[in-house]
Formats: C-alpha cells, sequence, structure tokens
C-alpha cells in the first residue's frame, strides 16, 4: 500500500500555526495512545522550538495498558509533560491544570518578576487528524466550543477559546506532513482513521491489520471471528463468512467485511491494542 493524504487546507494551516505560535506559551499535543510515534507530527518540533510542551496520550482507554506507562516514560526522557487520558469520558483531564502551571513555571515567575500578574497561560492545542482534539478542548472546557466528527479534517481553521482566567486554548486543524517516508506509519494512520477512508483501498488495509494481530494478538481473531489461518486473504474471507458479508448472489463481500474489522478495532470491539511500542 501506498498512502499520501495531504489536502490544500492542511497547508494554509500549518502558515496559520506559524504565525499564531509567537503569541502563544505552551504546546498542548494530542497523540493517539495506540501510535503515539506514528501520530506525532514531525513539524511540530521545529514550530515549538522552545515551548513548554505536554503530551496528552489520548484513548488511552484503547491502547494496551501494558504499553501505555512505556509510553510515558518515553515522552518524559524527551523533556515533555506526559498525562494519559479519554477525551470522551473526560478520564485524566483534571491533571490538566496543575500540569500547565508546571510546565510554565518559568514564564508565570518572570511575568510575576516582571508586575504582570494573571495574565492567562495560553496553549495551542496541537495534533493529526481525528485525534480527539476537538472532543477534547470540549470536554476540558465543559461545553462545547468545537466542532466534532468522527472523520478527519472536521476542524478547517484556528479558534481561541478562553477556558478561565489561568488559561487560553488556540485550536488547530489537525495536520499531516506532505509526505510519509516510512510507509508503515501511512498504514498507522490509516488503521486508526487519520487518513481520509475514501481514498483507502480497505481490504488491503484489513489484510495489513490481520498481518499484525496475528503476530501481535493471535487469540483475537479466533475468540471474535473463529478465525483459525495465518493467511490475510483467508483470515479475511473468515471474517466476511462470521459476519454474513454477502454480495448479491452470495458471494462474500470482502470490503464489507474489511470495514466491519477496522470499524471493530477504532471503537475498542477488539480489545485494547497498542500498535508500536517505544524504542528508547
Amino acid at each position: 500500500m501506498n498512502i499520501q493524504w495531504y489536502p490544500g487546507h492542511m497547508t494554509k494551516a500549518k502558515r496559520a500555526m506559524k504565525e499564531d505560535i509567537k503569541l502563544i506559551d505552551l504546546i498542548i499535543e494530542l497523540v493517539d495512545a495506540r501510535v503515539p510515534l506514528s501520530s506525532r507530527n514531525p513539524d511540530i518540533d521545529d514550530l515549538g522550538a522552545g515551548k513548554a510542551r505536554i503530551v496528552l496520550l489520548n484513548k488511552s482507554d484503547l491502547a494496551d495498558e501494558r504499553y501505555n506507562s512505556a509510553w510515558e516514560s518515553y515522552f518524559i526522557a524527551k523533556g515533555c509533560h506526559v498525562i494519559k487520558v479519554n477525551s470522551k469520558s473526560g478520564a485524566g483531564l483534571k491533571q490538566i491544570n496543575g500540569v500547565v502551571q508546571e510546565a510554565c513555571k518559568e514564564k508565570i515567575e518572570r511575568d510575576r518578576r516582571r508586575g504582570i500578574l494573571n495574565r492567562p497561560v495560553r496553549a495551542m492545542v496541537v495534533g493529526i487528524p481525528n485525534v480527539g482534539k476537538s472532543t477534547f478542548i470540549n470536554s476540558f472546557a465543559g461545553k462545547a466550543c468545537t466542532k466534532t466528527g468522527n472523520r478527519p479534517g472536521v476542524t478547517k481553521g484556528n479558534q481561541w477559546i478562553r477556558l478561565n482566567k489561568s488559561l487560553e486554548l488556540l485550536d488547530t486543524p489537525g495536520i499531516l506532513w506532505p509526505k510519509f517516508e516510512d510507509q508503515q506509519v501511512g498504514i498507522k494512520l490509516a488503521i486508526i482513521g487519520s487518513v481520509n477512508d475514501e481514498i483507502l483501498n480497505k481490504d488491503e488495509l484489513a489484510m495489513e491489520l490481520i498481518r499484525f494481530l496475528t503476530k501481535e494478538y493471535p487469540k483475537v481473531l479466533s475468540e471474535r471471528y473463529g478465525i483459525e489461518t495465518e493467511d490475510s486473504l483467508e483470515a479475511l474471507r473468515q471474517v466476511a463468512q462470521a459476519r454474513a458479508c454477502l454480495a448479491k448472489g452470495g458471494e462474500l463481500d470482502l470490503v464489507k467485511a474489511s470495514n466491519l474489522l477496522i470499524d471493530d478495532f477504532r471503537s475498542g470491539k477488539l480489545g485494547r491494542m497498542t500498535l508500536e511500542l517505544p524504542v528508547q
């Protein structure tokens, strides 16, 4: 598979972020806890050089708990503050205000020495498409401030949100980078839903997921679908049979089976899984 997706609005969004970075004190970066490295936009490190950083391991409830702690340690070693969160349920969000104050301690002290009191911390919220930024902001603010959707590209422009006297957030559109040098990164992002589904070959993507599951979580496919083969195409056929995914004439509908399998993974119905591990 060769996956590339960089629509025009992302170029515009990146330019806007470059301008706005001058106004902010802190970057809050959401990553998908199932693919924490692949779901980081490498451009953010350049854009945010010298800024305080908080990494939110979002959707941590869908990721393998054994590996959440390993990723937490990985990002701490990189100099980031890290919190495991679930934006939908609100889990972990209460820790954020305290961590913001800790991350921006130097800035707050500097303001105090200059006689500037109560200036809010300005934080830019960044992340790739469909990683849950808008859901996070709405949950954190306790009200609907931004549009949300279960597809990439819902947020199209930057938006300031004043949460309280001490914190303002700048919501930014999800942006990828112009080219995936490693196609495994593109495949992982497609599996979690950060690439537009309409450009994907879903049966090929499903077989990539099957190959991963067969290797790393071998019992899952047999327990959920009764699959007893390591051949990815045959396994996909067995998913179609198990879930009665049929086309006209009674033939197996592999595209329908592929969508079902990928949706089961994305929603957590296959269990908690992590697609990549940190290398120290």
